[in-house]
């Protein structure tokens, strides 16, 4: 390999590398997390809304937000294939417990080519509404 042929493959990897923080830097500003109030009263106003649950089965033995469908974020390649045959054209509003599964739960849908995922944050831990 001659000199002008490395630095272009370095070169070539160094962007690639870039163009990965930025896809991730541009996901984490493209999610939405909002406050328990703000979800709320955005929820209560959106007829295309769809409550998603991404807690463990045990978590959600303790309660559920009524109306959610429950998908196990740790079931990993399985979650990823429910989560994608879900209507990408509805909006979702997702918690798990602490807010932070939900807001990985996000970044994966939008990835997924959703355009509409708001995570709930504190989840459960601080939540207040009615559960199941």
């Amino acid at each position: 390999m001659t000199n002008s042929q490395y630095v272009t493959l370095l070169m070539f990897f160094r962007l690639k590398s870039r163009m990965k923080i930025l896809n991730l830097i541009f996901i984490n500003l493209n999610m939405e997390e909002l406050t328990q109030e703000e979800w709320l009263s955005q929820l209560e106003n959106d007829d295309n809304a769809v409550v998603l649950d991404v807690r463990t089965d045990a978590e959600v033995a303790d309660g559920i937000i009524p109306n959610a469908i429950h998908i196990d974020i740790y079931k990993g390649q399985e979650f990823i294939d429910e989560v994608d045959a879900l209507d990408k054209s509805k909006n979702y509003y997702v918690y798990c417990r602490s807010g932070n599964r939900s807001g990985k739960a996000c970044q994966i849908m939008e990835e997924l080519g959703f355009e509409n995922a708001y995570n709930l944050l504190g989840g459960m831990l601080e939540w207040e509404g009615d559960i199941e």
